[in-house]
């Protein structure tokens, strides 16, 4: 689930000085850890923000609207351990006011603790940036809406992960603050089983492999994450892979996480070579393999028009009930799209041999 700290004013570009007196809001706030290494406050946001330029934050800062501890700061300012930097603004935040919605869910498994759904692609999970209503919070709360426990705008319960819009699957949602708490220590101790199945482009080599990098965002394009290797940079990451099936010109992989980045399994393999088939974002809507020949270049619009999203699929997920202790183990078939699409290369396969 995206905390409120990831989001910030896309407005930043707009940003001018503030009259003297003038009331300001706090948009986002984060506090340095501990082992925090001494880094320069605009790449130090650069690295929290989603939706932010490094471009933005200067222009934030030489607005007085960076702050560190309470005090304006330039964009050369150096973060240090326990730093509290909050970005202001002299407007309010959009509100997040969570409101419930009848939308449709399919519901894998649910108890007084918590529920497991089945997300279909093309459901925004989380209220966000251009998206404040129809996603899936949004029908959580009107699924649970007789709930007393439940209050769909504290953070204390929910989601506990999340998945893009655009790839379908598992995901397990806490009905109590104490789920949420145990749930949430289980994907922070990677103790949870997530297996994502996925069409990629080429045939990996070696067949199964581990992934280990930083992801961070990719500056030349604020939609995208980007592998890095400076342990500096970004988040850690690790992804192990295995090769199910071969297709000719694509594989049907299985990938397992070690932890949860923002578009993890979509970057990881457009680093090894193998990009997720159909992935515009990543480059997997174009023809990274095969022949020049028109009729394959027709079999790949086609091949696109029947999953034109990114083919991934979040199809398994395990974990301890947070109440009775019992390992809970779910897996959700691949939805059609995938399975046809899947069924459209196994056959091009068959008829190369």
């Amino acid at each position: 689930m995206r905390d409120p700290e990831e989001e910030i004013d896309e407005s930043l570009d707009d940003v001018e000085p503030a009259a003297e007196g003038t009331q300001l809001y706090e948009h986002f706030r984060v506090v340095a850890d501990r082992g925090q290494q001494m880094l320069r406050v605009d790449k130090f946001l650069f690295d929290h923000l989603e939706h932010a330029s490094r471009n933005r934050i200067q222009k934030a800062a030489d607005a007085g609207m960076v702050m560190a501890n309470g005090r304006p700061v330039k964009s050369n300012y150096r973060v240090k351990p326990l730093d509290v930097i909050t970005v202001m603004m002299d407007r309010p935040r959009y509100s997040t006011e969570i409101e419930a919605e009848d939308i449709p869910l399919d519901i894998v498994y649910e108890d007084d603790w918590l529920l497991v759904v089945n997300k279909p692609a093309g459901l925004v999970v989380h209220p966000g940036c251009g998206n404040f209503n129809g996603t899936l919070v949004n029908a959580l709360a009107w699924h649970l809406k007789d709930d007393p426990d439940y209050d769909p705008n504290s953070p204390q319960v929910g989601l506990v992960h999340r998945i893009d819009k655009d790839t379908s699957g598992l995901l397990v949602v806490a009905k109590k603050p104490e789920a949420k708490t145990s749930l949430g220590l289980q994907f922070f101790n990677k103790t949870t089983k997530r297996a994502y199945q996925a069409l990629v482009w080429g045939q990996p080599d070696p067949k199964d492999g581990r992934i280990e990098s930083q992801i961070t965002r990719d500056p030349k394009d604020r939609l995208r994450m980007a592998v890095s290797f400076d342990p500096e940079e970004g988040k850690h990451a690790v992804t192990h892979y295995s090769t199910l099936e071969r297709f000719g010109y694509t594989s049907l992989v299985e990938c397992r996480l070690e932890t949860g980045r923002t578009h993890q399994i979509r970057v990881h393999m457009r680093h090894l070579g193998h990009p997720l088939f159909s992935d515009e974002r990543y480059g997997g809507s174009q023809i990274l393999k095969g022949t020049t020949q028109s009729s394959y270049r027709l079999f790949v619009q086609d091949s696109v028009g029947t999953c034109p999203r990114q083919a991934l699929h979040a199809r398994t997920l395990g974990f301890v009930h947070p109440a009775t202790g019992q390992e809970m183990f779910f897996t959700s078939e691949l939805p059609d799209d995938m399975s046809r699409l899947i069924e459209k290369w196994r056959g091009y396969a068959a008829a190369m041999d």
